[in-house]
């Protein structure tokens, strides 16, 4: 893919590293055409259970300010963990303290803050080192994750909150290949991860086909250890599951439940281990 380094990746079991550094600066851009062109009535709408756009927009800008305090300015302040408090309740509780606190701030204010510290964003992203290490990847089962993935997983947040606000004004998902086919490749590297705990044969491959101009296959290769994504793909994997990207992406994000996948996919071939494939989920859930 377009999008791939030809460095030799830090995790070869997670396939070749993707290059989303360009693609900050088009969505940020993209993301601020869409909220400066949003109706007053458009920021109470709702974008998630409980969200509206108007809070959904606050949560990006503290994803910002979260990664440049981070990792960029060494900022060592801020929320910790409860006693016995699980990473995703963590992530959830910060995030809705977060969006709480900032329902004083006006959408107005809101945006042109987003455009200020966004623009900080997209060059910080730029200016990283692929291979250097960087924060943990849940989902894909890798910490320290190399920075190409924790910064195309932080390309993969963007674009999917963009997503869901275009979703709650009535529009649909853009279909910019040039943005998706990343999103979709960074979420595929969720798959080895997934399998994880799938006992098969040395070899045994499971291959995700995902249709149109940002599509792409993946293919995950039973070695032993992990499942891996740096093995070749295969004519014969002894189960393909097919999917349109919307299904795909929709899925990956929990925008819709594994079932409902599954009911759309076309599966060829071992229906349980296109089963356990499609447990994919590439966000902290």
């Amino acid at each position: 893919m377009d999008a791939q380094l030809n460095d030799v990746p830090s995790h070869p079991w997670l396939g070749a590293p993707i290059d989303a550094r360009p693609l900050f600066a088009p969505e940020q851009a993209t993301l601020m055409t869409t909220l400066r062109g949003l109706a007053p009535a458009d920021w109470a709408k709702e974008a998630l259970p409980g969200w509206t756009v108007r809070d959904l927009a606050a949560h990006v800008l503290g994803d910002f300010y979260g990664r440049l305090a981070r990792d960029r300015d060494g900022h060592q302040e801020g929320p910790t963990f409860a006693p016995g408090e699980t990473l995703e309740a963590f992530i959830h509780r910060i995030n809705q303290e977060w969006v709480d606190a900032q329902r004083r701030v006006s959408p107005v204010s809101l945006t042109d803050t987003l455009d200020l510290i966004g623009g900080q964003v997209v060059r910080f992203f730029e200016a990283t080192a692929p291979d250097a290490p960087s924060l943990g990847v849940s989902w894909a089962g890798v910490d320290p994750a190399p920075m190409w993935l924790d910064s195309a997983r932080d390309f993969t947040e963007f674009w999917t909150h963009r997503q869901q606000i275009r979703h709650a004004i009535g529009r649909g998902t853009d279909p910019d290949p040039r943005l998706l086919s990343v999103v979709l490749d960074t979420f595929m590297r969720a798959l080895p991860h997934t399998l994880r705990e799938v006992a098969a044969p040395v070899g045994t491959q499971v291959q995700v086909r995902i249709d149109g101009p940002a599509g792409g296959t993946w293919t995950a290769t039973a070695t032993g250890d992990v499942w891996s994504l740096a093995e070749p793909d295969t004519e014969r994997p002894a189960a393909l599951i097919g999917l349109d990207s919307e299904t795909a992406w929709r899925l990956c994000t929990r925008g819709i439940q594994p079932d409902t996948a599954l009911a759309r996919a076309r599966i060829d071939g071992d229906r349980e281990l296109a089963e356990a494939a499609c447990q994919i989920v590439s966000i902290v859930y």
